[in-house]
């Protein structure tokens, strides 16, 4: 790595705007475009083998958010952290929250874990005995709860329900279990909540998952009501799947909640954003971006990493992370929307490709220079992060850190 050159930064930017015209607008999208950090993604992680352990990562719920607090200083896109529900629990959930305004921050969503219980074996919401699926229930329950407690709007769920052998369970007892369960939890949300449903095509289960894809969240999310909504997670979907195809039709109904955000190679691998297939994940901004510019479609979307990173340092990897994502919005935001419109219209399917790749072979990194120093920022975040000697801090103060964090979803 080496730092931004002044001299070349003005030029390279200058170029940009010959080629796609005054940048204003998109340098405030940029600006306004913030990405959530997962709790979770601070401390220890590994795989089902093991735990690959790093020095100085946080051993609790303060810390965690004291290194968000941290990414966000060096990308000022950063403004608030998921919790995880018993991960990050403590007895003052307002005290959580007001060291979170200390640190720039704000909790955003309340991610409740109801897979990791030995009463869950068999699942949460839908497993058989009702005495399991009301502690779910009231497990949910409690992070509505805490939600208000530190004005959070968004309830993001998960679950690892579903079976490994054929004849297990009833697929259509299940799915009425399911529903009775998140329809209590829904009717505890107050008025400025949004509920978003994650789906997960297989793992841990391996026969079938309850909410599998997409399908069956916004399903869910239609029988529930209008607050509910659906959580794409980019690695939940097939080999193939056209993820950019999902978004769209789910922004059309006005059901696309959230994302987690990451990329994968073989299954759910959960590792960092875009680092394998950054023309999909500029496919999928492109149908953001375009979504934003009208002003009839509902985009109120919750942009959230989520992944393992479980070799990088912990707090390089989410600043690497949401400038890729900065990066592939900053590419759709610069797509000509006139142009391939009237090249749809016309037919010419050369001409509308070539202005997508047009916009997706941009090199937007200084303009993304530019954006920080107008914001205050280094222009070079992770140069920025590694000089200011925070990991050596923390390795020296933070003893005994926490174990193993994994979020199945």
């Amino acid at each position: 790595m080496k730092r931004t050159d002044p001299n070349t930064l003005e030029f390279a930017v200058k170029a940009l705007e010959s080629q796609f015209g005054n940048l204003g607008r998109v340098k405030e999208r940029i600006k306004n475009h913030h990405i959530e950090t997962p709790s979770w993604g601070y401390g220890d992680s590994g795989t089902r083998f093991g735990v690959f352990r790093q020095p100085g990562v946080p051993r609790n719920a303060y810390e965690r958010i004291e290194d968000a607090g941290v990414v966000h200083k060096y990308t000022g896109v950063a403004p608030s952290v998921a919790v995880h529900i018993p991960w990050d629990k403590v007895e003052d959930f307002k005290a959580l929250g007001d060291s979170a305004r200390e640190q720039g921050l704000r909790i955003g969503a309340i991610n409740p874990n109801v897979f990791q219980d030995q009463d869950y074996k068999l699942g949460s919401l839908t497993n058989e005995n009702p005495a399991i699926r009301r502690k779910a229930v009231d497990q949910i329950s409690e992070c509505v709860e805490i939600g208000k407690a530190v004005n959070s709007n968004l309830l993001s769920l998960w679950f690892a329900d579903g079976t490994n052998y054929p004849g297990q369970g009833d697929f259509r007892r299940r799915k009425g279990y399911m529903l009775e369960g998140l329809g209590t939890v829904y009717d505890a949300m107050p008025g400025g909540m949004r509920m978003l449903l994650e789906y997960k095509l297989f793992e841990p289960a391996w026969y079938h998952t309850d909410l599998a894809d997409w399908g069956m969240a916004y399903s869910a999310a239609q029988r529930l009501g209008e607050q509910a909504q659906v959580l794409v997670d980019l690695g939940h979907h097939p080999l193939g799947a056209n993820i950019e195809h999902i978004v769209a039709f789910l922004i059309d109904e006005g059901k696309l909640g959230g994302f987690h955000l990451n990329d994968k190679k073989y299954a759910d691998d959960d590792v960092s954003v875009a680092s394998f297939n950054p023309y999909q994940m500029f496919l999928i901004y492109n149908e953001l971006a375009a979504a934003e510019d009208d002003p009839g479609t509902r985009s109120d979307i919750a942009y959230m990493l989520d992944q393992s990173h479980n070799i990088k340092p912990k707090i390089e990897e989410m600043i690497q992370s949401v400038v890729a994502c900065q990066t592939q919005y900053a590419k759709a935001l610069l797509v000509d929307r006139a142009a391939l419109t009237d090249a749809q219209n016309n037919g010419d399917v050369v001409r509308a490709e070539e202005i997508l790749q047009d916009a997706y072979q941009a090199d937007v990194r200084p303009l993304l220079a530019r954006v920080r120093i107008e914001m205050g920022l280094d222009p070079d975040p992770v140069i920025a992060f590694r000089e200011s000697g925070y990991s050596e801090k923390a390795a020296r103060e933070r003893q005994g850190a926490a174990g193993q964090v994994t979020l199945g979803g």
